[in-house]
């Protein structure tokens, strides 16, 4: 049967990819978290010199191998992650995308930027004889939307850039506001998704701002394709799920997370219109042990009896920051296409931010597909 003009238009993931610590690529992403591989790996001290014995790195990225030499020069490791991802993800799902570039956006979260670039820029003008004596190539990277901005330049994407910024929570932020800008009808496909880099800066940031106990760090980045479902259908893209919602939150003290992820869950599942004993998959946050707790409790007191497959990223691929919920995004994308018989199904993933913020995504699961 045909789909009716109304689903025709409903808001699709097509296609999605991974710049991982498993690896580069959707498959090297899915065959490593479906197998239950552990990407964190003791650091080398020398290269790393940080507060952090382990972490996830993304095994042997370099700007230059993975990109070519032209452009990389003064590029920092957070932008070739993401540049890396977006070209992946557009060199998998091409079909129609080079006809009309202007309608093409670009939403990409971040945390801030990158933390490593910012500090060395910094050091510069104040070490240097003159505080203008600083690489002016480097600028750039010093700039939240610089990996937003080079990605479309790299790709030649014309539409919306946007860079959002939110914990977390930031994948979930990305999406939604990239589903503003579809229905809204500034652009007819999207390509979305959030990045985060390990770096020796951002490691004694995170040192000082978390509890030890909170696990290694981890890097990457995860993009998807979003599209019509007409359009996906149009240019032979499988509708790997339906967005159907989300919802955010906040909390003024940690012990108020699970009601405020409570309210959260139930409000993005109303506005999905699907009842809480839909939901199948689940995928959780990174956050540190106490607000994860917090976080399962809701969304079992939101659910009841049901016992959704619970899938938790931070086990194998570290703490992610601000990638950390498009990684869960694209964790539910792999699954779905595991098990085919989640077709029909819904999947929720939701975030606990430490900052007191909460977020959560709905997602009817489409197609399978095999990955390459």
């Amino acid at each position: 049967m045909a789909d009716s003009p109304r689903a025709d238009d409903a808001l699709v993931i097509s296609g999605w990819s991974a710049v991982s610590p498993f690896g580069l690529g959707a498959k090297r992403f899915a065959d490593g978290l479906l197998g239950g591989e552990k990407a964190v790996t003791r650091l080398d001290q020398e290269i790393w010199p940080g507060p952090f014995e382990k972490a996830a790195l993304v095994p042997g990225f370099d700007l230059v191998e993975v990109l070519g030499r032209k452009g990389t020069r003064s590029m920092d490791r957070a932008t070739g992650l993401a540049v890396a991802a977006v070209g992946m993800l557009l060199d998998q799902h091409a079909a129609g995308l080079s006809e009309r570039p202007e309608s093409i956006g670009l939403v990409l979260g971040t945390g801030s930027g990158s933390v490593q670039s910012i500090m060395d820029f910094t050091r510069d003008s104040l070490v240097g004889e003159k505080p203008f004596h600083v690489d002016p190539a480097r600028f750039p990277n010093t700039v939240m939307n610089r990996a937003a901005g080079a990605s479309a330049i790299w790709y030649g994407l014309k539409g919306p850039n946007s860079t959002i910024a939110g914990g977390s929570l930031t994948g979930l932020l990305a999406l939604n506001y990239a589903g503003r800008l579809f229905r809204r009808e500034h652009c007819e496909t999207i390509v979305c998704g959030a990045v985060e880099e390990f770096s020796v800066q951002r490691s004694w940031l995170e040192c000082h701002a978390r509890p030890r106990t909170a696990g290694p760090l981890g890097e990457g980045s995860a993009t998807f394709l979003l599209e019509s479902a007409g359009s996906a259908r149009r240019h032979g893209r499988t509708r790997l799920a339906t967005v159907l919602g989300s919802a955010f939150g906040a909390f003024h003290r940690p012990g108020a997370a699970r009601e405020a992820m409570a309210r959260c869950t139930a409000q993005a599942l109303r506005r999905a219109g699907v009842t809480p004993g839909d939901v199948r998959v689940h995928l959780p946050s990174d956050a540190e042990r106490r607000l994860r707790e917090q976080e399962n409790d809701a969304v079992d007191d939101v659910i009841g009896d049901v016992a959704p497959l619970r899938w938790n990223c931070w086990r194998q691929i570290g703490d992610t920051g601000a990638a950390s919920a498009a990684f869960q995004l694209v964790a539910a994308l792999a699954l779905g296409q595991e098990h085919p018989d989640l077709g029909g199904e819904i999947a929720l993933i939701t975030s606990v931010e430490r900052d007191g913020t909460v977020g959560c995504t709905v997602l009817r699961y489409g197609d399978s597909k095999v990955l390459s």
